[in-house]
């Protein structure tokens, strides 16, 4: 990355942050959903950053059976309506299902309507973005560096960690900002998983909604640019560093 490129995205990101500033300024704001949202997107991140990763490294092994299948379950959730996503999380995590009796037993709490059930949402709505992303970016390694490693004695593990990896990090930052955006808005899965508040407190999403109904006009608008501009801001850096990974991008 230039130092134009720097001073490019500095600034950028000076004009956000003077832009949100003004809006906390200006109008009345409820941090509690604010700051709910941003540890279930930052929760969801660390997630789906891990397995998103491994998922990415699996769908690039040319042997794997039914490659195309799998990758199209792990895209499914762009494209299911969030409701039926929310559906099969509680089908699948909720009281009534295996996982969801197992976990009651050994930690004495239901996985539902709580702050686990909120990450989970949002993890699973933006996984297929950071997976998307980090394949990206493991394809454009160069294989010729990974067969130098491998020729020099180095294991399968270690040149992936030493040199796959470091190389391939631009599409998994990107990746995860990307993820990060997705979470921080996620609203249907969220809503029928985790409920409309979590200890008293809706996230950022349902709160624009909550606000709406109350007729709550100024804090509608603040936490909804407030929003938009933490989530322009991601994809922004999100889009320069997927341009460093491919050059010949506009």
């Amino acid at each position: 990355m230039t130092r134009g490129d720097l001073i490019r995205i500095g600034s950028v990101l000076v004009l956000i942050g003077a832009a949100l500033a003004y809006v906390l300024n200006a109008g009345p704001v409820t941090w509690g959903p604010l700051a709910l949202s941003l540890q279930v997107a930052l929760s969801a991140t660390l997630v789906t950053l891990v397995v998103g990763t491994a998922l990415a490294v699996l769908l690039d092994w040319q042997r794997l059976p039914l490659r195309d299948f799998i990758d199209a379950i792990i895209s499914a959730p762009l494209v299911l309506p969030p409701t039926v996503l929310g559906y099969y999380l509680i089908v699948s995590l909720g009281p009534e299902s295996a996982i969801g009796r197992a976990w009651e037993y050994v930690f004495g709490s239901q996985i539902i309507f709580t702050f686990k059930a909120a990450v989970i949402a949002a993890a699973v709505g933006s996984l297929p973005l950071v997976v998307r992303s980090v394949r990206v970016g493991l394809g454009s390694v160069e294989p010729n560096l990974k067969s130098a490693a491998r020729t020099l004695g180095a294991s399968p593990l270690r040149v992936f960690f030493t040199v796959t990896l470091p190389l391939a990090a631009p599409g998994v930052i990107a990746g995860g900002m990307l993820g990060f955006a997705r979470a921080l808005g996620d609203y249907g899965a969220t809503m029928m998983f985790a409920g409309s508040k979590i200890d008293g407190t809706a996230t950022g999403a349902i709160a624009v909604m909550d606000f709406l109904y109350a007729n709550k006009e100024a804090e509608t608008r603040t936490m909804g640019i407030v929003m938009t501009l933490v989530g322009v801001s991601m994809l922004y850096l999100a889009n320069r560093l997927s341009r460093r990974i491919n050059p010949l991008r506009g």
